[in-house]
């Protein structure tokens, strides 16, 4: 930012030098230009009023006019006398366009190329009370000789505003920069001046972002301080069951016993790294896969239907209603994977005799998926953190139940990609319902 500021600087600075200069030549050249014609004008005026050249048959009396050419034209175009030269042996003058406008109009005027670089002739033609007519010519710079003329005076301007462009662009992008780095210094801290009021859009979203990073970058440390602890707890227990079986420390019923806690502990660890392999693949999930028209009764009917062994297990009671066609925009084996999940954490945290209903409907124009349960439920004021991975409401239960405390975060993550929305109505000793709302 400070590079483009000064380059900015330093290219309106030089730009503007090239202008100005450009500007100032032409208007002092059409100035010159006036000046110019007014004096050999007046000059011609006056040798006009001398009487001089009242008699174009002795026209050799000698001329001193400083800077300026003074030639006689007879009426035919033959020179009858040049101040400068040999009137006799000088060319026919009728050609030249500024004789032939003083015949034909009383005076001409023209401007024309010398031999000398960067110089010009400026000619004055006035037509006499004889028929004769009388010229006067200066030679000068012409407006590319002028604007060379201006070159060194406007090196030394230039070089003047450089170095003052690129102190004052310097001194304005300390100003402008020093403020919003220290806003950007500031930027963790609760509320964050802005340096410009409009930079307080940039500076919220910004702030946004920032807690964002910070609040993922937290997550991830729990996430996995979680998961060595999670998969700490069922290794430790194979460890030692193994090792007290290795060393013979075991009496004649205590194998079998060891051997189905292995087993379990087992099934826990396999559990705990499918639901993280799973999580990983729905945060990397790719978004333009293409997603399909689904029946949601169907699909739903389907994956409770694999839950009914558990239900019966548990001794609770499972039941699936689904209204006709009620369809939406998904991936299939995702909304299977979310019924499965809040289905099975329905009947896990449930008690013998409890029911879980899962129910598929229309409400509002919006396809609902609504699964509820008489279960152990869940307390208020801890609503807004089950979605959390690894949060477990009661973590005796859920490890005696054999739950990874990942089931509901990997249903947060598909409500998520299917633009839904969870909600949660639950109270201890009544039971839970979840409602999704596509």
């Amino acid at each position: 930012m400070k590079k483009k500021i000064n380059r900015l600087m330093l290219s309106i600075a030089i730009l503007g030098v090239l202008l100005i200069s450009t500007f100032l030549t032409t208007v002092f050249y059409g100035l010159f230009q006036s000046q110019v014609k007014t004096d050999i004008q007046t000059d011609v005026e006056l040798l006009q009023e001398t009487g001089i050249f009242d008699d174009p048959s002795s026209p050799g009396m000698p001329i001193q006019v400083r800077d300026v050419r003074i030639t006689w034209v007879d009426v035919d175009g033959t020179v009858l006398y040049d101040n400068e030269a040999d009137a006799r042996s000088m060319e026919n003058h009728m050609d030249r366009p500024e004789i032939q406008e003083a015949f034909r109009d009383g005076s001409g005027w023209n401007a024309r190329e010398s031999g000398t670089l960067n110089r010009s002739t400026f000619y004055y033609a006035l037509k006499l009370s004889n028929g004769t007519v009388l010229r006067a010519s200066k030679t000068a710079w012409n407006f590319y000789g002028h604007l060379l003329g201006m070159l060194p005076a406007a090196c030394v301007v230039l070089a003047v505003i450089v170095i003052a462009s690129v102190l004052l662009a310097r001194a304005l992008t300390k100003s402008l920069v020093q403020p919003i780095e220290k806003m950007a210094e500031t930027l963790g801290s609760p509320d964050p001046v802005p340096a410009y009021p409009e930079l307080a859009p940039f500076a919220n979203r910004l702030r946004a972002q920032h807690d964002d990073i910070l609040r993922s970058a937290k997550m991830r440390q729990d996430f996995t301080a979680n998961v060595s602890h999670e998969l700490k707890t069922p290794l430790t227990a194979i460890c030692g069951y193994a090792e007290l079986m290795e060393n013979g420390m075991t009496g004649p019923g205590d194998t079998e016993r060891m051997a189905c806690q292995i087993r379990k502990s087992a099934d826990r660890l396999l559990s705990l790294i499918n639901d993280i392999i799973r999580l990983s693949q729905l945060d990397s999930y790719e978004e333009d896969l293409p997603f399909v028209s689904l029946n949601l009764g169907e699909t739903a009917e389907e994956a409770a239907s694999s839950l009914m062994v558990s239900a019966r297990s548990h001794k609770v009671s499972l039941s699936v209603r689904a209204e006709k066609d009620v369809m939406i925009i998904g991936r299939e084996e995702m909304i299977s994977e979310l019924v499965i999940n809040l289905t099975d954490n329905a009947i896990r945290y449930n008690r013998p005799g409890g029911y879980v209903h899962v129910n598929v409907l229309k409400k509002d124009g919006k396809a609902c998926l609504v699964v509820d349960d008489n279960g152990i439920g869940i307390p208020k004021e801890q609503h807004d953190r089950i979605f959390e991975r690894f949060y477990r409401v009661d973590k005796s239960r859920s490890r005696e139940t054999g739950g990874t405390g990942l089931g509901l975060a990997i249903v947060k993550h598909i409500v998520m990609l299917h633009n839904a929305s969870i909600t949660v109505d639950s109270a201890p000793g009544i039971g839970t319902s979840f409602t999704v709302e596509f």
